[in-house]
């Protein structure tokens, strides 16, 4: 078996950029787009933003890796990052990880990329693994370093990358390309490319999903000239094995047409849901702001923890059960409070009986 890496013309990965012009117009108007709004709003707003773009890029980064982490705690560590004031909830140490490096994702897009920042970026994410012998540092360990699905007995090898040995001397030469390439190639090509690159190498034992991810808003945000704000792997999430499919077919080959093609629609799309968040959060504002008074504190306390989830709001649909769960108040005050919410129309009620559900309504 002949993987990428091993091939003759190694790391010079072809393609024909002209397929891409569309979606290139698309994104850098997309990006257009929601500066603009965002210029228009106030900076608590902006930052509110950002901290839940934030947010969502990291549930949803460690989620296609399998890994769960809590919203409210990793939106907690970002606003601790930003100076904003939170609740003082204790953070856990994996959501603080990954607080860390989205928010050095954010604050540091312009720096030039290093070997000390890549593993910055690796202790931050694995400091809580015990799991994992080398934290802050590329891989050292002799075992091939092998992507595996299925049975122990029947597994699948997917890719094998390069051995632990060249992992410093290839990541020397993808750290080359990668700050050489700005001045080079054009922001979606340069994303695409960076994200396999660097997945091809797979320099670290375990978090290379999630820094290859980071890399890809790094590289969007220099093209622009100011952070991307957009929520790549939220996109991702949707449809993982499309993800993977398209990573797999860059496995054997140099040529990346197919990859490029996917993965700059994803980026793409992930503009439209920043869009939409933006819309979202501007419509929380406007619905907090007419209600003021006009709802208890149990009513402003559930609103609130139905914003906190984003744009999927609560799974299902918030119940009556989730609401006496939030306030501790008794079934019939719960249900004067929900009806109110639908006769004030914040809230808007589909089913009946066990089956009633309550959705925020724009």
């Amino acid at each position: 078996m002949v993987w990428n890496w091993q091939l003759p013309n190694w790391p010079h990965f072809t393609y024909d950029s002209s397929v891409l012009r569309s979606l290139e117009k698309e994104f850098f108007q997309g990006s257009g787009g929601v500066f603009a709004i965002l210029r228009h709003l106030s900076d608590e707003k902006k930052r509110q933003f950002i901290v839940d773009i934030l947010c969502t890029e990291g549930l949803n980064s460690a989620e296609i890796e399998g890994e769960i982490l809590e919203r409210e705690s990793l939106q907690s560590s970002i606003q601790r990052h930003f100076g904003l004031p939170n609740d003082e909830l204790v953070v856990k140490p994996k959501e603080q990880g990954m607080g860390e490096l989205m928010w050095s994702m954010y604050n540091t897009y312009d720096h030039t990329l290093t070997h000390e920042m890549l593993h910055e970026w690796h202790k931050a994410l694995m400091q809580s693994d015990s799991r994992i012998e080398n934290i802050g540092c590329y891989r050292t360990h002799e075992d091939p370093m092998q992507i595996i699905s299925g049975r122990y007995d029947r597994r699948t090898v997917f890719f094998e990358a390069p051995p632990s040995s060249r992992v410093h001397q290839e990541m020397t030469k993808f750290i080359k390309w990668f700050n050489e390439s700005k001045e080079s190639e054009s922001a979606l090509v340069r994303a695409g490319i960076a994200h396999v690159y660097f997945e091809s190498i797979h320099p670290f034992e375990d978090g290379n999903g999630r820094i290859g991810r980071a890399l890809v808003e790094k590289a969007l945000s220099q093209s622009l000239g100011q952070p991307t704000l957009v929520a790549i792997s939220q996109t991702i999430t949707k449809k993982k094995k499309d993800y993977y499919a398209a990573l797999a077919s860059c496995n054997k080959s140099l040529e990346v047409d197919r990859w490029l093609t996917y993965f700059s629609q994803v980026i793409v799309q992930s503009q439209a849901e920043s869009l939409a968040l933006i819309n979202f959060l501007m419509g929380k504002s406007k619905m907090m702001n007419r209600l003021k008074g006009e709802i208890n504190e149990r009513q402003e306390k559930v609103l609130i923890r139905m914003f906190s989830e984003g744009l999927r709001g609560f799974s299902g649909g918030l119940s009556a059960e989730n609401y006496l769960a939030i306030t501790k108040t008794s079934r019939a005050t719960a249900s004067r409070d929900l009806a109110d919410l639908v006769k004030k129309k914040a809230l808007y009620k589909t089913g009946q009986l066990r089956h009633t559900r309550y959705w925020l309504n724009f």
